[in-house]
């Protein structure tokens, strides 16, 4: 089963972060047990459905596939639209016969987001999706006791962004309480979007086996994680019955066409957000470090962000059951996700050699970093709840910033249960 003392020592840090969560609670009386038992029963169950039972890989290496199928889908569209710099013909000759042409990320990968976000929009209309995320609600409503308006929104972060979360149950916004509404917005930073799920999966695919299954299954377990940080910092109160669960949605289109072309304009707008905060933040890396190597050389290296972020989040990234040799890269790419991006650290991820970290490292950190929470993606949810909830704006802008680190620990909580469980369960 090649269990061992990484996986027994992933199990204290999975209490660490609850304990951490429960110390910045605002009512540390009203420890959600229940919820607390549910949440991490369901992500064990939803792992081991989704990668332990019999032809479960058979479904996984599906998805893979059906990426694939979408990513080549995009290239031919890509080629035709910006030709050699999509992956067209080149106009030169190489440098090498066998030289692979050049990796383009604003060719290569924005791409994939408008078409995955026109095509989720599709199958949203045609239903197929409403039904998988109705189904996810019910599980979260039941195993967990919470809302089922506010079921339904987590459900729907699992494949949507946490702007268009709520507009699934715009109805029901008003009705939610302070502890619903925190819950929203840490589930919302805690998971990813699927027009972003297939560009992670494209940047890992080339060292991690299984990538877009992993990324998948990485955003359905986290959303569990999410509901309970977010209820153990701030507790329902005994007011709180929530709403019965209603597979009602708000987000509707009129024609398959409609839902396209309203699926294009919104991945547009990822696209654009994307390349503006990646154009940024590299340049305020390269920049940081470039004032900070002013101080020299530590240990025959330069003074980095990265190497900064290293030592800060090595203890916790060994706590999750990563071997202290590989900890402070991993802990250099939860610094990156949490102050940078999401993107920043999977290119990070995805550009180390298959014989500089482990398989399993790889795995775990896949988890880890499968979230928006983030310093910038702060702006971008209190800009689109606001603007779906104006009476609510200063009580959202005042737990925006409180989201902040459950929605990063939520992402850490789910690298721990991955941790936990020996490879064997991944087919390694």
């Amino acid at each position: 089963m090649n269990w061992g003392m990484d996986n027994g020592r992933a199990i204290i840090g999975a209490l660490f972060i609850i304990g951490f969560c429960w110390a910045l609670s605002e009512n540390r009386k009203r420890f959600p047990w229940r919820l607390a038992l549910g949440a991490m029963l369901v992500q064990a169950a939803l792992i081991l459905v989704l990668f332990a039972i019999p032809q479960s890989q058979v479904v996984l290496n599906g998805i893979n596939g059906a990426v694939d199928g979408v990513a080549s889908a995009t290239a031919e569209g890509t080629k035709f639209i910006f030709g050699y710099l999509g992956g067209g013909d080149m106009p030169y000759q190489p440098k090498s016969a066998d030289a692979p042409p050049p990796f383009l990320f604003a060719f290569q990968v924005l791409p994939l987001i408008l078409v995955i976000s026109a095509l989720s929009a599709l199958l949203w209309h045609w239903k197929i999706l409403q039904w998988i995320t109705r189904g996810f609600g019910y599980i979260f409503e039941k195993s967990m006791n919470i809302g089922g308006a506010s079921a339904l929104a987590t459900a729907a972060n699992i494949f949507m962004g946490m702007v268009e979360s709520p507009i699934v149950i715009k109805g029901y916004l008003d009705k939610l309480s302070r502890s619903e509404l925190f819950m929203m917005m840490v589930v919302g930073l805690s998971t990813v979007a699927g027009s972003t799920m297939v560009a992670y999966a494209m940047l890992l695919a080339p060292t991690l086996p299984n990538a877009a299954g992993h990324v998948l299954v990485a955003s359905i377990i986290t959303a569990p994680a999410g509901i309970l940080v977010a209820k153990i910092m701030i507790p329902d109160e005994l007011h709180d019955t929530g709403e019965g669960f209603d597979h009602s949605s708000n987000l509707q289109y009129s024609s398959s066409m409609d839902a396209i072309t309203h699926g294009v304009q919104d991945g547009l707008m990822v696209v654009v957000n994307v390349a503006a905060f990646l154009l940024v933040f590299v340049s305020l890396v390269y920049l940081t470090n470039n004032i900070l190597s002013i101080f020299g050389n530590v240990g025959d290296s330069p003074i980095t962000l990265q190497r900064i972020f290293g030592y800060i989040f090595s203890p916790l990234a060994w706590l999750m059951g990563i071997n202290w040799g590989e900890a402070k890269q991993a802990g250099s790419l939860m610094g990156t996700k949490l102050f940078l991006t999401e993107f920043v650290a999977y290119i990070d991820l995805g550009a180390i050699p298959k014989e500089a970290m482990s398989e399993r490292t790889r795995m775990i950190m896949t988890y880890a970093l499968c979230g928006f929470a983030n310093v910038g993606s702060i702006g971008i949810m209190t800009g689109g709840m606001t603007a779906l909830m104006p009476e609510r704006r200063e009580e959202i802008l005042a737990l925006a910033w409180k989201s902040l680190i459950p929605g990063f620990l939520a992402t850490m909580l789910s690298a721990t249960v991955v941790a936990a469980l020996p490879m064997s369960i991944f087919g390694h």
